[in-house]
């Protein structure tokens, strides 16, 4: 037994520690999309993998960090697991991710006895996949990039120089890649000894009592929480627009929900086989993204632990786009990022008024590289840009956030994208009249426009552009997301996913979808229709179309007479 006192003395020590592997993981590392958007999952596990404390970052990265210790586990055993070694493990069956998604992680070891693991995973710019920057059109798992099935980077504390000189001469950004897999061990180290100086302080004994004393708790909290939940069973799907290789062949998401008083079983089983493109999710990320909704309503307040999670129960096809299985492409991932709102989708049925209306509903992903003509050196950068919220019983949604699945992140600063590579930002904004209209608004998505000052290659990554964020409650759907490339001009392409070549001058638009509207738009306050004229948000052409309430353009009152006309 351990009291309570104690177990909490500890929990926030594990939390400190995690805090603190971010921050030097964002010290060291040398990408932005790590260090500005804090693409990665940092996390202290028990022997068992379950963790039991982490730093927020993307959400599934952290679960996922879970599923990918416990394959770990089972592939080398923990006896081949030594005090000093550090892991490297990027095989997506396995890891929970694709390539790219670098999970790197170590034993802690205290007294020559096994206690735990720190995991760090973050997402690193090149291991020899096919295309420089992302690939979106992989038909296996030989064409996304040098796979390294738990191996050592350090040895007892010895790097492991063998494993860096694979990277360094088969990645087209050696110094970055390596950069940032160091970076990656910095916080991995930072981990093990802020938890052995607990060990030292509190026992062995005692730090892993209390790692289970937090799982139990933490299952206690979720099984409370599932109980006041309604009970039933609820269907839904969504489409991703296409998997890269068959384009006109939407990818069906489709879920069955059912709620008990002792737990949630998701059932992903009617969703889309044999899809050839590299949107196919490895078991772990389905099981991560399912984790996110499922603690998103029962246990928010509290920080992440596996007994959070023990309540729920996720079942998937082998061979289908939610549990792909070698040799299928799983470079994209994007089912990961827009599954969740199927979820909620589905339980809205049984809770409109937990539940929020979809959002924009993608990361809306631009990923621009090329030669810099500056330094005559290549540059690389990743873009994730904010999309507007769905409504929700209490209110209007928010407006250009970062989507639900990149809790933790932030987008990429302005300053930093001009100094980094050749191109400039002509315009950054909300886009009127792109969130869905109800009782409560849905949030307003964003335009960001790139201007090339170089010939570069622009990666578009966003899958939701042709099934609209859906409404909740008599609500309406928003305006979706898209790209365009040279807007007002006469070579303007409307695109979604997508590589395009561009030359010095031109221009791509990222405009992030809007969240949908919450209950029926004619019930929604006069005054906030035209508060929403006013701030820009809504025109006054959608505030009599869309709420029947009539603004006067220029002193942005309410026109009583006329509304009320509008909204007989």
């Amino acid at each position: 037994m351990i009291d309570a006192i104690t177990t909490e003395i500890i929990r926030h020590g594990l939390l400190s520690a995690c805090e603190e592997m971010a921050r030097n993981l964002c010290r060291t590392s040398y990408n932005t999309v790590v260090y500005e958007t804090h693409d990665y999952g940092v996390g202290l596990h028990d022997v068992n993998g379950d963790i039991a404390a982490d730093a927020p970052g993307i959400a599934v990265f952290t679960r996922g960090n879970d599923y990918g210790i416990k394959r770990s586990i089972e592939f080398l055993g923990t006896d081949a697991m030594k005090p000093g070694d550090v892991f490297i493990n990027n095989y997506p069956y396995w890891s929970s991710a694709h390539t790219l998604d670098t999970l790197v992680f170590a034993p802690i070891h205290v007294d020559g006895r096994l206690v735990g693991f720190a995991s760090c995973r973050c997402h690193v710019l090149d291991l020899k996949q096919k295309d420089p920057g992302y690939v979106l059109d992989s038909t296996d798992m030989y064409q996304e990039g040098i796979f390294f099935p738990v191996v050592k980077l350090y040895r007892e504390g010895e790097i492991n120089e063998d494993i860096f000189n694979i990277v360094r001469f088969n990645s087209r950004l050696p110094s970055h890649t390596i950069g940032d897999i160091q970076a990656q061990v910095s916080a991995v180290v930072t981990g093990v000894r802020r938890t052995r100086e607990i060990a030292d302080k509190f026992g062995a004994e005692t730090l892993t009592a209390a790692m289970d004393a937090i799982n139990v708790h933490g299952e206690r909290l979720a099984l409370a929480a599932l109980r006041r939940m309604p009970k039933g069973t609820w269907s839904a799907e969504d489409y991703m627009d296409h998997d890269g290789v068959d384009l006109d062949r939407p990818i069906k998401m489709a879920v069955t929900i059912t709620i008990t008083d002792d737990e949630m079983i998701v059932d992903w089983t009617g969703s889309d086989e044999g899809v050839r493109g590299p949107i196919n999710l490895p078991r772990g990320l389905t099981e991560a993204f399912n984790c996110l909704i499922f603690k998103a309503l029962t246990t928010p307040e509290w920080p992440v632990t596996a007994g959070n999670f023990r309540p729920l129960r996720v079942i998937t096809k082998e061979g289908s786009v939610m549990h792909a299985v070698p040799p299928m492409p799983t470079f994209t991932l994007w089912g990961g990022l827009l599954g969740g709102e199927v979820m909620l989708k589905a339980l809205a049925q049984g809770m409109p008024d937990r539940v929020p209306a979809c959002s924009g509903g993608d990361v809306c992903s631009v990923m621009a590289l090329g030669v810099d003509p500056r330094t005559g050196g290549p540059w690389l950068e990743g873009m994730n840009d904010a999309v507007g919220f769905g409504a929700h019983a209490g209110g209007d949604g928010e407006d250009g956030i970062m989507h639900l699945s990149e809790p933790g992140c932030r987008n990429n600063p302005v300053e930093v994208l001009e100094i980094k590579g050749p191109l400039m930002i002509d315009q950054y904004g909300y886009r009127p009249d792109t969130g869905g209209p109800g009782k409560h608004r849905g949030g307003m998505g964003i335009s960001r426009v790139y201007r090339f000052l170089a010939p570069s290659t622009a990666i578009s990554i966003v899958y939701k552009t042709l099934s609209p964020p859906w409404g909740i409650n008599g609500g309406k759907e928003a305006d979706p997301n898209h790209i365009v490339i040279d807007p007002g001009t006469e070579n303007e392409e409307r695109k979604g996913s997508s590589y395009n070549f561009l030359e010095a001058g031109q221009v791509l638009a990222n405009n992030t979808g809007g969240g949908g509207g919450w209950g029926n738009p004619f019930e929604r306050d006069p005054a906030k229709v035209a508060k929403d004229v006013r701030n820009g948000f809504v025109s006054v052409e959608a505030a009599e179309r869309d709420y029947g309430v009539a603004v006067d353009p220029a002193t942005f009152t309410v026109d009583t007479a006329r509304t009320g006309t509008l909204r007989e």
